[in-house]
């Protein structure tokens, strides 16, 4: 692969055009769906790993499905100035967040940890406005306000609303996933959402290969038919796929009212705990549910 710029080579993908939003908004719903699932999936995969191998070894599951993607199309590195911006969503999304939030699941339920992604929306939001300059509309705000405390008080009454050290881990998880999904979001306008998460999962590889090799030694792995499939799909579901139609979705519809789409997805992930971990939910779930998505339909009409 020669080194030269993505961005002269390869079409733009932010469109403002109306004709653009329903493919986004579908694309980033996929996303959505794709993450609300990593935690039940997380909690399947600490079944049989421990938590430093579940995060290196999904790593490099998912580095080297991008990897092979990168190399059959013959994608060009990306330019010089993108790497500072690829660096952070390696940071965000491929290190900080599935390993904060892995260390919070070994003691915290998957309903308790819903409240990072309940938070997520309106701290990428935040961010998004200071880092590249987008002013949504005071009506954007109180909707997103609204939505994000709706989520908020129904898992924290789901968890008992007692603080933990996994609240610790949640918080931080929650910050480095902002930064990384704004970062990404900004790059996903100048070169295809996936080579994005590509590139970020590629360049991690030199050090995800060994820390697995590390990990895998010093931690005892138990292979079953959940912890198989828990790390298969936060390797190639939520790692990578989930993270090129989320991309793709925010650098069509933007930032802000993509990230407003997760607010939907706390309550998806309570659905996948009772599907799929036993866990039950309590009659306050229908009403939040239609809180959200009264909430998200109000931030998908708002202008910025």
């Amino acid at each position: 692969m020669k080194t030269q710029s993505s961005a002269t080579t390869l079409p733009a993908i932010a469109v403002t055009t109306p004709r653009t939003s329903g493919p986004g908004t579908l694309q980033a719903a996929l996303g959505v769906v794709a993450f609300s699932l990593t935690f039940p999936a997380t909690a399947w995969g600490l079944e049989g790993f421990g938590p430093w191998s579940l995060v290196a070894v999904r790593s490099v599951l998912a580095a080297l499905v991008a990897g092979g993607c990168l190399l059959a199309l013959r994608v060009p590195l990306p330019a010089r100035r993108h790497r500072a911006g690829l660096a952070v969503v390696a940071a965000g999304v491929v290190v900080g967040f599935p390993l904060l939030s892995t260390l919070a699941l070994r003691t915290s339920s998957t309903a308790h940890a819903a409240v990072v992604v309940g938070l997520l929306p309106l701290t990428t939001a935040l961010l998004s406005a200071l880092r590249v300059g987008s002013r949504p509309s005071r009506t954007f705000w109180t909707a997103a306000l609204a939505g994000a405390g709706a989520v908020v008080a129904f898992t924290v009454q789901q968890s008992g609303g007692t603080l933990t050290t996994a609240d610790l881990y949640l918080f931080g998880a929650l910050l480095v996933c902002a930064a990384g999904y704004t970062e990404g979001g900004r790059l996903a306008r100048v070169m295809p959402g996936w080579q994005v998460i590509g590139w970020a999962l590629v360049f991690c590889l030199p050090l995800a290969v060994p820390a697995a090799a590390l990990a895998l030694a010093h931690e005892p792995v138990r292979l079953t038919a959940h912890s198989v499939a828990g790390l298969l799909w936060v390797a190639a579901g939520s790692q990578f796929l989930g993270l090129v139609v989320w991309y793709r979705g925010m650098a069509a519809i933007g930032i802000p009212k993509a990230s407003q789409l997760q607010l939907a997805q706390p309550l998806l992930t309570l659905v996948w705990s009772v599907l799929l971990l036993g866990e039950h939910l309590t009659p306050a779930a229908p009403l939040t549910a239609a809180a959200v998505l009264v909430c998200i339909a109000v931030t998908q009409r708002a202008r910025g």
